[in-house]
Parts: C-alpha cells; structure tokens; sequence
C-alpha cells in the first residue's frame, strides 16, 4: 500500500471501510519526519515520548505499512513515509497557517531534566516552583546516572543531574553540590548503640539490622572504608530502591543506615534519628549538572540551570 492507499480510507481486513486518518497522527508522523526521532518530535509537539510512539503505531497499524527503521538513535523513514511526507507536508503546513499560530507556539519547549528520584523530589523540584509558577515548563524524570547521561547524549533530557562527573568532553558538567553521609538510627537503637560503637568502634555494629538502597550495599561499603578505614562485612536486612524509603524504615525503628544529610536533616532536627558517629572527615560525594549540547538554544533550560546552581549550596 503506497501513500495514496494511506490517505484514502483504510479498509477492515473483513472489507468494511475504516475511518480516515486523524489529523493529529499526520502531525506527529510529520514531526517525527522532520525531527528524525520519536523524541524530537514530541520536544516539537510538547508531548511525551510514549504518546507519540503509541501515535505512530497507530497509523502504522491503520496503513497496514512500517513507516519508521527504529535505529539504536532515531528513526530512518521508509519509502512509504518518503512518499506520505511529500504528499502532506504541505496541505499541513498551509492548515496550520491558515489555523493561525498555536497558542502555545510563543511558549518555549518543556525543559527536560532528570536525576535521582531523592534529590530531584526533596529539593529540586521545590526550588524550581517559582520558575513554574512563571510558565517554565518541566519534564522530570528519574534513574540512575549512566544511562541517564547516555539518555542525555541521545537528546532525551537537556539538563541531568549526575552523582558522577561524566567522562569525555561532549557533555558540559559544573559541580553542583556535596552530599555528606551520615550514620543514623532511631533513638532506640541508637540509646544502645552510641557507647558500644565508641569503645569497640564498627563491630558493635555487627548484628544491628542494616538498610540499605541496594543489596551491595554501596553507599554503607563507602562510609566503612572512609571512616572506620575497613570492609564492611554482612549483608543487608532490608533493601529499598529509594532512600526515601530507606529514611522511613530506619526512623521506624528498622535498624541503621547511612544517608545522604539533606535528606534527613529534618529527623535530625526533631530527634527522630539520631547520629551514631561525628566523623571529623564525613564521606562526602559531588553532585554535578551536566548539559546538552544545544540545550542553551531554549531559554528556559538557562533558567533552570542557573537557579538550580543559585540553590544548590544551602541544600
């Protein structure tokens, strides 16, 4: 079926007449055309990227034809989409001028930032209300540094921010802020614990329940090393994915864990967790934001950024 058979009525494979395209697929397949990605044309059309990949399985669906080679990066457009974009790109073009001009066509392109889900929830996004508040448009999402940063490459985030430097010179970093970590409990472990930990030292540790983010315990590994100057063995009694839920556990009584400061500052200015150790040399990790490429081109995203840097250093 070439591009004519598209735009004419799709048939039912029982040969009922299906209905005519809608033009907002012919949109979005005009924008992913142009773009070369299912992420470009939803930056274009101020759509998420699964809307506009459901959009085109759609009007693949209704044309009975593959329009798009999915690539590791974008999309490579079929001789069928070739052949469907010559005939209405410019109908399109001509409705959308005699339509008039999109009122959201003055508003810049959602600014789309991503990082931890504990940072970006506890301070970023609270920092960022007043720019909202004026008409920034955000687009956050979560994950974990690497392949947020490959994400970044890709063009699917303007600004990220990353609990590494990333390497190579193709990503801009500044630093952002440090996170120092903290050996906490909840004061009824911690009534128990404080005196055997200053006599024995970290093997008073060794049968307290421990929770940690992940099973390796990665963030408690780097405390033992720095501060006790040793390995840490045994494994955790509760994993969660999330520090937050970590944070929650332990001030119910859970056990002990090592967090980043920010995220319990308040527990510790009520007293519902409490500090095990005072190091003089806390472990402390930077944080940077990293930019794309081509990102400053949208005004909003250098509003972004330059608050968050503003920010950051009361965090």
């Amino acid at each position: 079926m070439g591009a004519g058979g598209i735009l004419g009525q799709v048939e039912h494979t029982d040969g009922r007449p299906a209905e005519h395209l809608d033009l907002n697929l012919l949109r979005t397949f005009l924008a992913v055309y142009r773009s070369g990605s299912f992420t470009g044309a939803a930056q274009l059309l101020g759509l998420s990227q699964p809307t506009v990949t459901t959009q085109m399985r759609a009007l693949e669906r209704q044309a009975g034809r593959e329009l798009f080679e999915r690539l590791p990066r974008g999309v490579s457009p079929t001789a069928v989409a070739d052949e469907l974009a010559a005939r209405v790109s410019a109908p399109l073009d001509e409705l959308a001028t005699v339509a008039g001009p999109d009122p959201a066509a003055g508003r810049a392109d959602p600014v789309h930032l991503a990082g931890p889900a504990e940072l970006l929830c506890t301070r970023v996004i609270p920092a960022l209300a007043p720019l909202v508040a004026g008409g920034v448009r955000l687009r956050v999402a979560t994950g974990l540094t690497d392949p947020l940063l490959e994400e970044l490459r890709a063009g699917r985030h303007d600004l990220v921010i990353a609990t590494t430097r990333p390497r190579g010179r193709t990503l801009t970093a500044v630093p952002l802020m440090d996170e120092e970590f903290v050996l906490v409990a909840a004061p009824v472990w911690a009534d128990r614990l404080r005196g055997p930990l200053a006599a024995d030292g970290p093997t008073a540790l060794h049968c307290v329940p421990l929770v940690t983010y992940a099973e390796d315990l990665p963030i408690a590994r780097r405390y033992w090393r720095h501060v006790f100057g040793r390995r840490l063995s045994g494994s955790a009694a509760v994993t969660v994915p999330d520090l937050r839920g970590v944070l929650a556990a332990v001030v119910a009584g859970a056990g002990i864990t090592v967090l980043p400061r920010y995220l319990c500052l308040g527990e510790l200015d009520s007293g519902a967790l409490v500090p095990l150790h005072e190091p003089p040399d806390p472990p402390i990790n930077t944080a940077f934001l990293v930019q794309r490429p081509g990102a400053v081109e949208n005004g909003d995203v250098i509003r972004v950024r330059d608050l968050l840097l503003a920010a950051a250093p009361a965090w």
